[in-house]
């Protein structure tokens, strides 16, 4: 089956373009996934989802086959299966990023094959709770890239700018201060993310056998930021 969904940030195309090339930044913002390990074009990332009462874990690998940057165009391919064996996912996926000033559109359409128990799943639904997911994941982004992310920044260094003079005027450093060294930034490791609610996205008991396609779709985005920052490598 074929899905086509639509993205929207409220930042300008290049700005998007280098977020997602940005694995640490975005991956936060895809419910439940975490990103576990990249291998040269193979990229590994987990889906915790919450049914209820019960926890399910779902591993994903996605492969990068295809990259334009000038037309902001991605195609990755990627599956995804449950930890029981209760059938898998794979997805072709397309992702096209169009800017509008400072706003950006992005259309994601995706060629999945299902077997198991989420074949037996209507196409509408699995669309549907796509869909809702996709839009978190793009709330997210935008908080992080939006006009008021960029505020307690601009907070800080006025703040600092003030407060240079004021010691100058109080005599308060009358030599040159002492050189400092910074000691070498350590990789920032990704905390491991809440479980996905899937009672969030749609309700009764077909929650439960759409739960590995919802995994794919959550994993889908996450791969997409790896395999875009190797882009510019």
């Amino acid at each position: 089956m074929q899905l086509e969904h639509q993205l929207s940030v409220p930042a300008p195309v290049d700005e998007v373009w280098a977020a997602l090339l940005d694995p640490e930044k975005v991956a936060p913002c895809m419910p439940g996934a975490t990103l576990t390990g990249v291998d040269g074009d193979t990229f590994t990332g987990t889906v915790k989802v919450k049914l209820g009462p019960v926890a399910l874990t779902y591993k994903g690998t996605g492969v990068y086959v295809e990259k334009d940057e000038s037309a902001k165009r991605a195609v990755i391919e990627a599956n995804a299966k449950d930890a029981r064996g209760n059938g898998t996912v794979s997805a072709t996926i397309t992702i096209v990023l169009t800017g509008e000033g400072d706003h950006t559109n992005g259309t994601v359409t995706t060629d999945m094959t299902i077997t198991g128990k989420p074949a037996q799943f209507g196409r509408g639904m699995i669309s549907d709770v796509g869909g809702k997911i996709l839009e978190q994941f793009a709330a997210c982004l935008s908080k992080k890239l939006g006009p008021a992310a960029v505020e307690p920044e601009e907070a800080t260094a006025d703040s600092t700018s003030a407060a240079t003079p004021a010691a100058a005027a109080s005599g308060a450093s009358a030599s040159a201060p002492k050189a400092t060294v910074s000691a070498p930034k350590a990789p920032v490791a990704q905390p491991e993310a809440e479980p996905l609610d899937l009672m969030q996205y749609a309700r009764g008991s077909a929650v439960q056998r759409i739960a590995p396609v919802v995994g794919v779709v959550a994993i889908v985005a996450l791969i997409l930021a790896v395999i875009l920052r190797k882009r510019s490598n």
